[in-house]
């Protein structure tokens, strides 16, 4: 691929947070393989939130919390051994809390793998609130493993793109399947709705809509397939009454989703937009977020 097409990276090291939980456990285990695939080194960071809670806690208490990380992160790093005998393996504990932490630890040119949910986690909330603020105020891709059992391999990643925007996200996804030796799917899906301004426009212009959104897509998947001639890539252009629910229903048949990361400019509600949001939640498989331009 054309490196001055994307200034994204998915080459770099590997970060991953834990605390110990099942769904820290999980992102171990993804983190693990895909540093085996990048051939570069696995960094394991405990963030124990320490700092915020110095003035009530004693010597005594941080000396303890810190032994309890250190403890789980020695149980992280010898999983990643086993599963990754290859891949240099390093730990730390932060004091600070998960998003800090996981944010310092990245750089510039890491990845940040996180788990759905921490043992902090409330029950019925899928994604935790450590996990949406790392993905709010990333700069690097984020990476969101969700909990579950593991699934036989789909042999798709997936692309969720919708304009000009999104080109750093088709390039991530392409140089993805690329690497593993799997096909493209490039999902874009449109609303009606969103593109009529009367009643006689939507039945009038229906097609032409239709039609223009391919040639949009068709577009922003030209360079890819010049970059990538091996690269099986499909587009599929659909019209949805509920983007999300078409999102997440096309990850029960991927390995992965690459989706942009795109987020409000304003301070109320989730900085997440809308669909990313809900693609965080309800995915079946690993979200990529790319950080949008």
């Amino acid at each position: 691929m054309d490196s001055t097409r994307s200034s994204v990276t998915v080459t770099g090291p590997v970060v991953v947070g834990t605390d110990g939980s099942d769904h820290a456990t999980r992102a171990v285990r993804w983190a693990a393989g895909e540093a085996a695939a990048r051939s570069r080194p696995l960094r394991i960071v405990y963030a124990t939130g320490t700092s915020h809670g110095g003035l009530y806690l004693s010597r005594e208490d941080i000396q303890r919390i810190d032994g309890l990380a250190e403890g789980v992160l020695e149980e992280a790093a010898a999983l990643v051994r086993r599963l990754a005998p290859g891949v240099p393996v390093t730990t730390a504990v932060c004091e600070n809390e998960t998003t800090a932490c996981l944010l310092g630890e990245a750089g510039s040119d890491a990845t940040i793998v996180v788990g759905s949910r921490g043992r902090g986690g409330f029950t019925f909330l899928l994604v935790g609130s450590d996990s949406l603020r790392v993905a709010a105020r990333s700069q690097v891709p984020v990476v969101v493993v969700p909990g579950g059992e593991d699934r036989e391999p789909a042999g798709v990643v997936l692309a969720a793109v919708r304009d000009e925007r999104d080109e750093e996200t088709l390039c991530v996804a392409a140089a993805l399947a690329a690497r593993e030796g799997v096909s493209l799917r490039v999902l874009s899906t449109w609303v009606l709705l969103e593109n009529v301004g009367s009643m006689a426009t939507m039945f009038d212009g229906v097609d032409r809509l239709a039609a223009d959104r391919a040639t949009a897509t068709a577009r922003l998947v030209a360079p890819v397939r010049k970059d990538f001639p091996d690269l099986t890539v499909t587009e599929h252009v659909v019209r949805a009454g509920s983007v999300p629910e078409v999102l997440v229903a096309a990850t029960a048949d991927a390995d992965l989703i690459v989706i942009g990361s795109r987020r409000r400019s304003h301070p109320v509600g989730s900085p997440l937009g809308r669909v990313t949001h809900a693609v965080l939640h309800h995915a079946h498989c690993p979200v990529v977020l790319v950080p949008n331009p």
